[in-house]
């Protein structure tokens, strides 16, 4: 599933395409794409009206409309978004279109199609849930320090909740538990305040690094213009289990927590620490 980094590299390679630009029309042969309104209901509410901003909350794309609407388009875990001339051979997993004034078409793709796309004069409410933003200037330190006073939760899986932290996912959760010296499986309440600092720039620093790489392109991630991003080249856990740590040789290991992956080390990341006492059971595999 495409992450901050990469909703952000979609989000900037949209903008010049579309702002300024008019629906003419909706194309669509997946209805579960449009989660609401109903198809009917959406094209005529979005027709004509014109794209001012695209923006981005966590992992959602927000495209803001001249009649006070917004687009908003979750991607999922195949979606791709694109823009090309409205004569250029369609993609057979495209199901979702929205037709411009100029001739060219912003293209929904989606091989698995479980990505999702809405119409609301309301985002801020709908996306209400959805904790802070991790690169925001409000995201300090003693912000992580409030949400993680008092949790118990594996810190792996509390950074994948997106009520937590907005836009983490397992790519960038993996490598920034490595950078700040932490076992993903420790409890979040047990780590003190230098660590706390330490968690803090590491997450920073992994999504500002995915985000100058133009994402990570492993499984079907790739750019707007169909080339790859390049974060995949600069992984230091994610992913590469049995291979050597960069800064101490030893083998990385992956474990499952929840039903989701973790890659670490286990010489950087030591297990001395408290474990989330959900966890103690899969700290034995």
């Amino acid at each position: 599933m495409p992450e901050l980094p990469e909703v952000e590299t979609t989000v900037r390679a949209l903008r010049r395409p579309l702002i300024g630009r008019q629906v003419v029309g909706v194309y669509n042969d997946w209805p579960r794409h449009i989660a609401a309104p109903d198809l009917a209901e959406l094209r005529a509410r979005i027709h004509n009206q014109q794209f001012q901003a695209v923006n981005r909350r966590a992992k959602y794309l927000l495209f803001t409309l001249s009649g006070g609407e917004t687009l908003i388009i979750h991607l999922r875990m195949s979606g791709h978004l694109s823009v090309a001339a409205a004569d250029v051979p369609r993609h057979p997993h495209v199901h979702t279109i929205f037709q411009l004034d100029d001739g060219r078409e912003l293209r929904f793709k989606d091989q698995r199609k479980f990505g999702r796309a809405l119409l609301t004069q309301e985002p801020e409410q709908l996306l209400s849930h959805l904790g802070p933003e991790p690169l925001a200037d409000a995201f300090t330190v003693d912000t992580l320090k409030s949400r993680l006073h008092g949790r118990s939760r594996a810190l792996k899986p509390l950074l994948l909740d997106q009520t937590f932290i907005a836009g983490v996912g397992n790519i960038y959760a993996d490598e920034a538990l490595f950078y700040a010296k932490l076992h993903p499986r420790r409890a979040a309440n047990s780590l003190t305040d230098a660590e706390i600092t330490t968690l803090h720039a590491a997450i920073r620093r992994v999504l500002q690094t995915g985000i100058d790489r133009e994402g990570a392109s492993i499984d079907q991630y790739i750019k707007p213009d169909g080339s790859k991003g390049d974060m995949q080249n600069a992984l230091a856990v994610f992913r590469r289990q049995d291979a050597p740590c960069f800064e101490c040789g030893a083998p990385i290991q992956r474990i499952k927590l929840h039903g989701r992956s973790a890659h670490f080390c286990p010489t950087c990341q030591p297990t001395r620490h408290p474990i989330s006492p959900r966890n103690r059971m899969s700290a034995q595999l």
